[in-house]
This record gives structure tokens, sequence and C-alpha cells, in this order.
């Protein structure tokens, strides 16, 4: 077993383990802890805790410090260099007439490099940008392309829910979502109701789509040909996912008559192949989330150039 204590840099952020040493640490305290990147300063959220060594993947750093009165004053003084920073960097990309939107300017806590995010469409050469920025500022500097999920994250805001943004809320990383996953669970295909305040899918259609994909496994296709033991054979008319429901159509001398079972108690005669996920879709809407894929696509492809 190791002892450790869990640190997150921003909120929301992933979590890192680090070796407390001698110290004992609260949740919401802050301390100074040495990176890659330089010292930082972290906000801890997990206390000393003694955990299998086979869950720490790299050796643990330890902790500088537990974080003082001129530790709190000196990241308050960074806050306040990021503003003018800010807008410092802005004129210059003003200056240099570069196609690019400045979203962050983050210091880090010892001053050993300055970082600027950014969004822009496509590659920007911005060599020259950094070699004034570094004139002004003195230190390292570093300018980071960042999507528009990483921009609506850094910004915040309500999602369609009422609720603040997962991203923003406790969401640490961005996984691929996709316009499947919403016809799995049965949702409208309508754009503006599956996409985000960032113009992407939303990140909640990966949550449930493990627990939907093992339910339909058990469940017919609307269309397929089932029996049940009383009526006989019928067509499936709708399903209920989560309920594990299904609604059959059946046929006798009056006419035809619709009644549920659960899945198990039908047996499927001849089930259906799985359809185009746009099959029946608006074409307008169809155009919409044809570029919804593509840009989850080129967002994709650029993670992996990053990477």
């Amino acid at each position: 077993m190791k002892e450790i204590i869990g640190v997150r840099f921003k909120r929301p952020g992933k979590i890192y383990f680090f070796d407390p040493k001698h110290y004992k640490v609260k949740k919401g305290q802050h301390v100074i802890v040495e990176t890659q990147m330089g010292q930082e300063f972290a906000e801890v959220v997990i206390e000393n805790k003694l955990i299998p060594e086979e869950k720490i993947e790299n050796e643990l750093k330890p902790i500088l410090r537990v974080a003082g009165y001129k530790d709190y004053k000196h990241n308050e003084e960074n806050k306040e260099k990021e503003k003018e920073a800010f807008a410092l960097c802005e004129e210059q990309i003003k200056k240099h007439k570069l196609d690019m939107n400045l979203t962050d300017v983050e210091y880090k806590f010892d001053n050993s490099k300055i970082l600027f995010y950014f969004t822009a469409d496509g590659r920007i050469d911005f060599r020259d940008l950094v070699k004034d920025l570094a004139a002004i500022f003195k230190t390292r500097i570093e300018l980071r392309q960042i999507g528009v999920r990483d921009e609506v994250k850094r910004i915040g805001g309500n999602g369609i829910c009422g609720r603040q943004l997962c991203c923003t809320s406790f969401l640490p990383n961005f996984e691929t979502v996709s316009i499947k996953m919403a016809k799995e669970q049965n949702i409208s295909l309508n754009p503006s109701k599956i996409s985000g305040n960032c113009g992407r899918l939303m990140c909640c259609l990966k949550y449930e789509e493990e627990a939907y994909l093992d339910k339909l496994k058990k469940l017919p296709k609307v269309g397929a040909i089932v029996k049940a033991e009383e009526d006989g054979e019928g067509i499936v008319d709708s399903v209920e996912i989560l309920k594990e429901k299904v609604r059959v159509k059946f046929k006798d001398k009056e006419g035809f008559y619709y009644k549920k079972f659960g899945a198990e108690e039908l047996k499927i005669i001849k089930d259906v192949e799985e359809k185009d996920e746009m099959e029946g879709v608006d074409k307008e809407e169809l155009r919409e989330l044809r570029k919804l894929e593509k840009l989850e696509e080129e967002d994709k492809k650029n993670q992996a150039e990053d990477m």
C-alpha cells in the first residue's frame, strides 16, 4: 500500500496523485507541487489515503509544501497578470494580422512560462508572434491551439438540461461521440437537440451507451417477426429499450391489435437487418447531421496530430 493525496490544477480537471511526504492535508486545501511544467498551485481533492501500489502508474512526486499566505497572494497576482497578458496578446494578434481567437492565458505558478490558448480554423504560423511575446514578457511563451469543446469548457455555461455544462463541472476528458449513439438510444436526430453549446454532439450521449448496447442485444428490432405463446406471430411495432418492453402488432379476424411483452416472453422468428441511422431523416436535418459528423472526424484527426 502507498500513501497518496489527489490534487487537480483546474476545476474541473484530471486528478493527479502525489506523495504527501509528512504532510497531512484536508480536502479544499492547496499545495505547491513540482511537475514537468514547473511548480504548480494545486487544490487537494483527495485527502491522505492508502491505495494499492499497482494502481499507481508512475513514480509519485512529493509535494513541496502546503500553500501559505505568500503562495495564495502570488497565485492571485498571477491571475491579475493573466488579464494584462490577455489584452497585450490580443493587440499582438491584430498587429500580425493572424486569423485566430485568443481564449485564455495561464501563468505557471513559478512564472517560468506563460501559456496562451487560442482557437482557429486550420493551422496558424505564429512564430513571429511568439518572438514578440517573449520579448515583452521576458519568459518562455507557449501557444496552444484548442478545439471548440475545449473553448466552451474554459468559458463555461449551461446545457439544454438547465444544468452547468458537464465539461465545466466534472468531465475531465472528452470521449468520441457519434450520431449512431443517439439512434441507439432512440433520441430524435434533430441536430439542435443532440448538439451542445460547442456545436458538437453532446458528450452525455456517451454516458448510457454501454447500458443501451447491452439491452439492445436482448431485444428484436422494429419490423422483426416474433412469436408470443398465446397470440402467435406478430410484427414488432416499437421497443422500450430501458424497460426491455416490446409492443407487437397482431392480426386477427377483426383487424389488427397491439400488445406489450417483456423481451423474454417473445421468440424471434425473423429479425431485420440494421438500418442506416440516417434513414427517414429530413433532408435539411440530414445535411446538418453530416456536417456534425465531419466536424467530429476533424476533431479526432486534430487530437491525433497533437498527441
